[in-house]
């Protein structure tokens, strides 16, 4: 298979796998990758799984059609990538082995030896010239173990990713990329997401225009789609808007509980509700399913002073891969002494950023008056969001929502009759309040200042501090002229007809222009409310809380240059050319300062 005009597929499929790392489930097999760079020398990408040394083999002689490798770049130690380095230089012992210092130690614990005589230690930033093609060194510790590198070819434009964008499932069956990618991530990197969001800030200086990951397909289109999956897991967020139910029953009234929750939570309009039996279901796919959404709902009985074991596994593959930015609810069952909710809230207690929901529901055996009233409460409690985002149950009148206007960051929504639009602004005030008056200040040189002064409405959406940076690269750092910045995803709409957003924010409010105040280089516009919805709880988004909580904080150290105060991208080099542009955020040098 190629790859591009130099760069040769030369990987293998397993379909006798039935555990991968003997614990996950792989009904469609695994791929193991290797990749042949075919230049004025060659290059050999990691080998494959034990089990494959001669189809392995096979298919280097193949490809090669005569001609011998000089090179074998090993990226990563673990044993279905690293097996067959001995039987490589059996068949090529010329050929020399390029690797991390790291991956040398861990090759004498495997074979005994570290090839002293026979290799090149590299390490972040070093090269290697195979003729046309120039190879760079990209440090990649704990994605997932400590000797990991990745590689990038300046001529093909190619990033060797490592376990990177790997997924489950050989590659000659056709299935969806996202699901296995996801199970895949979660389970063998989730841990890791720290360094991970550092690998990405890397690669974001990068010209990528294919990725060769060591498990699944060679991605080629739509790289972006990837890039931010990988940026939404590896940050903790969730990826879409929806609860889970995870629980454990013994007589079923657990169970039924579970359901009557999961029913009531459809009815108020929960965008998705996935309910998984733990003793019952495949664990790993549970633990992705909480990762995925919003919320979960814990479900189980006392057991023995304590929780049914299904349930602590479950949590504990969960709080072992940093779960956090999640709601969290519980109901316990137990008929004497009901002691799993305190149970389950304590394994939670290293956990960042989980909110406890207000409503425990408290079951003694069955089902009754009290504990349905219980679970109707909490359904409600859940579905708060829901309810004020559907038109025939939102509340349109809660002025509430203007108790939440501070010195705090808003997405201003506004539509030029062909797209959507959202503009990040810290600028909203309520200047009266009979009749209620917001004011609301942009920049002239922003589209949506052209729009608003056009149509003479727009939407203020509250940023909530669950807000992550994703949502200040939307909707700060490009502008709505050239980009769709809602092409991505379902929008919600107003009375008014613009988009308000579905996710990460606690309210809104649609305004109508009454008047216009010109000051030089931004516009003030005075507004009445036409509706407001408080959508949530949690508090207002900050400047403060942005700039410590939320904006990545730029790698400096021993690095000399220029940092963006904008998206913290680090320019190295002295002097910054003056036409620069910010390769993640689009602004100029101006916004550069010197790195001290």
């Amino acid at each position: 298979m190629f790859i591009t005009n130099d760069i040769k597929y030369i990987g293998v499929n397993d379909h006798k796998v039935d555990l991968f790392e003997g614990q996950y489930v792989v009904p469609n097999g695994m791929a193991y990758n290797s990749y042949a760079i075919i230049d004025e020398k060659i290059a050999i990408m990691d080998t494959v799984d034990a089990n494959f040394t001669h189809e392995w083999l096979d298919n280097i002689q193949n490809t090669l059609e005569g001609r011998k490798p000089d090179y074998l770049i090993v990226q990563h130690m673990e044993p279905d990538h690293s097996a067959n380095i001995v039987n490589f230089l059996k068949a090529y012992p010329e050929a020399t082995i390029v690797s991390s210092a790291k991956a040398f130690t861990m090759m004498k614990n495997f074979f005994g030896t570290d090839f002293e005589d026979n290799r090149i230690i590299i390490a972040e930033g070093d090269t290697l010239s195979l003729g046309a093609h120039t190879l760079t060194f990209v440090a990649a510790p704990m994605v997932h173990w400590p000797e990991v590198l990745v590689t990038y070819d300046t001529h093909d434009k190619v990033l060797f990713s490592a376990d990177g964008f790997g997924k489950f499932g050989a590659l000659d069956v056709e299935e969806d990329w996202a699901c296995e990618a996801r199970r895949y991530y979660i389970g063998i990197v989730g841990k890791y997401g720290a360094q991970v969001q550092a690998l990405l800030k890397k690669a974001a200086g990068l010209d990528i225009q294919k990725i060769c990951p060591l498990h699944g397909p060679v991605l080629t289109e739509n790289l972006g789609y990837y890039l931010n999956l990988y940026n939404t897991w590896s940050s903790y967020q969730p990826e879409e808007e929806g609860i889970v139910i995870a629980y454990t029953s013994v007589y079923g009234n657990t169970k039924k509980a579970v359901l009557q929750l999961a029913e009531k939570l459809k009815a108020n309009g929960c965008p998705k509700v996935v309910v998984n039996d733990l003793a019952r279901c495949d664990m790993a796919e549970a633990v992705e399913d909480a990762f995925r959404y919003s919320k979960l709902v814990l479900a189980t009985t006392t057991y023995n002073a304590e929780i049914f074991p299904f349930m602590r596994e479950f949590i504990n593959h969960l709080t072992e891969r940093n779960f956090q930015s999640r709601t969290v609810a519980f109901i316990e069952n137990g008929s004497w002494a009901p002691l799993a909710a305190k149970v389950m809230k304590e394994m939670f207690e290293k956990s960042k950023n989980i909110t406890f929901a207000e409503n425990t529901v408290k079951i003694f055996s069955a089902l009754s008056e009290e504990s349905s009233a219980q679970l109707e409460a909490l359904a409600n409690e859940l579905s708060k969001e829901y309810l004020a985002r559907r038109d025939e149950t939102a509340n349109k009148n809660d002025l509430s929502a203007l108790f939440n206007i501070g010195y705090g960051l808003y997405v201003v929504t506004s539509n030029d009759g062909k797209k959507d639009n959202g503009l990040i602004v810290n600028t909203v005030t309520q200047v009266t309040n009979t009749p209620n008056r917001i004011a609301v200040t942009i920049n002239k040189e922003n589209y949506s200042h052209h729009i608003i002064k056009q149509t003479g409405k727009m939407n203020v959406n509250c940023l909530s501090v669950d807000a992550p940076f994703k949502v200040f690269e939307a909707f700060g750092f490009v502008s709505g002229r050239n980009v769709d910045k809602f092409a991505d995803c379902e929008p919600l709409r107003s009375d008014n007809g613009l988009v308000f957003l579905p996710r990460y924010i606690n309210s809104f409010m649609s305004l109508k222009v009454e008047s216009y105040v010109d000051l030089d280089t931004h516009g003030m516009f005075i507004c009445s409310v036409t509706e407001s919805r408080v959508i949530s709880d949690k508090e207002t988004m900050t400047y403060t809380y942005y700039q410590n909580n939320v904006k990545p904080k730029p790698e400096t150290n021993g690095k000399k240059g220029w940092v963006c105060k904008i998206c913290g991208y680090v320019y190295e080099g002295d002097p910054l050319p003056e036409d620069f542009i910010c390769p993640l955020c689009k602004h100029g040098a101006s916004d550069f300062e010197p790195i001290e």
